[in-house]
């Protein structure tokens, strides 16, 4: 995980997500943004349901594609 040292907050989980559930996280975000919902908690539970994530790996792209789109 050497790709994560120094990274903080939910983008410190990138590199397992990616590992573990095989799509890059920019495709996370994209399925994320497509999906119709707009409250947080909307958005990991349909990630749980839909994509069998983690809760912890869920809140973390959900977290970070919100904080992105606010920022925008």
């Amino acid at each position: 995980m050497a790709d994560s040292v120094g990274v903080k907050g939910p983008a410190s989980y990138f590199p397992s997500i990616e590992k573990k559930y095989g799509r890059p996280v920019a495709e996370w975000k994209e399925l994320i943004r497509g999906a119709g919902l707009g409250r947080h908690m909307e958005l990991v539970g349909w990630l749980k349901a839909e994509y069998g994530l983690g809760h912890g790996h869920a809140n973390a792209l959900v977290a970070h594609t919100l904080a992105e789109d606010r920022a925008s």
